[in-house]
C-alpha cells in the first residue's frame, strides 16, 4: 500500500493545485519513483489511497499496467490518518501482512527485504524500518533494541516503511481518523513490533525546499 491521502499542507502553494504524490524531481513523480522500487522487488498487487485532488492521482496512473502492477484504490472524503487509511483499504489488502511506504518519501530501501519481515504465522503485528533522526525531526520516534521496536530509549525516526498484520487495524472502525502511533504503541509495550535501522538513501519530501534538493540530486 502506498499511502497517497494527505494534504500536503507544508508544500502550499504547490499542492494547492498538483496532489503531492505527483510533485516530479529528477523528471519524474514522487509517486511513480516509489512504484518503480516497488515493482523492481516483485510486487504486483498495490493499494493507493486517495483523498486531496484523488482524482488526479487516479488519472495519472490509472491501472497500474504501464508499470506491470495492478493498482488499486482506496478513496478517503477527508484524510484519515495512516491507521485510519491503512484500516479502510483492508478489504483490499486481503488476509496476508503487507508492506506499507508513505508516498512523500524518497529512498534506496531495498523492498525485497518486507516480503519475509513480518510472517503470516510470526510472533509480531509490524515491522518497522528506522533510520538516523534528520534535522527536521530531531527528536525521533521511536527507539530499537535487539530487533524489537521500543517506546523509551535512544530514539530513531520512522521512515515511512512498515509491514503491518492485518490484525493490527482490527479496532480501528474503517473511515475513522487513527494515527499510527495510536495503534502501535501499545503493541510495542506488548513485544509485538519489530523492527530495524536503515543506514541509506532516505529522504523525506516534507516541504518545497526539501522537494528542489531531492530535484537537485537526482538530476546529478
Amino acid at each position: 500500500m502506498i499511502l497517497a491521502a494527505g494534504r500536503g499542507e507544508r508544500m502550499r502553494p504547490l499542492t494547492e493545485s498538483t496532489p503531492k504524490p505527483l510533485l516530479e524531481a529528477g523528471g519524474k513523480p514522487l509517486i511513480v519513483w516509489t512504484i518503480e522500487a516497488l515493482t523492481r522487488a516483485g510486487f504486483r498487487e498495490l493499494v493507493i489511497n486517495v483523498s486531496h485532488l484523488g482524482d488526479r492521482v487516479v488519472s495519472a496512473l490509472g491501472d497500474g499496467r504501464h508499470w506491470d502492477v495492478r493498482i488499486r484504490y482506496s478513496r478517503e472524503e477527508e484524510p484519515l490518518e495512516t491507521a485510519g487509511g491503512i484500516a479502510t483499504a483492508l478489504p483490499l489488502l486481503g488476509d496476508a501482512p503487507f508492506l506499507v511506504v508513505n508516498a512523500d518519501i524518497h529512498t534506496d530501501f531495498d523492498f525485497t527485504r518486507a516480503l519475509t519481515a513480518v510472517p503470516q504465522d510470526g510472533p509480531v503485528l509490524a515491522h518497522l524500518v528506522l533510520i538516523d533522526n534528520p534535522p527536521h525531526h530531531s527528536g525521533g520516534d521511536f527507539a530499537l533494541e535487539a530487533m524489537r521496536v521500543a517506546n523509551e530509549g535512544t530514539r530513531l525516526t520512522f521512515s515511512g516503511i512498515g509491514v503491518y498484520q492485518p490484525a493490527l487495524f482490527a479496532s480501528v472502525p474503517a473511515g475513522t481518523k487513527r494515527q499510527l502511533a495510536a495503534v502501535l504503541r501499545p503493541q510495542i509495550d506488548a513485544g509485538l513490533v519489530s523492527g530495524e535501522h536503515y543506514a541509506g538513501h532516505w529522504s523525506d519530501i516534507g516541504t518545497p525546499e526539501r522537494l528542489a534538493a531531492l530535484d537537485r540530486r537526482l538530476r546529478l
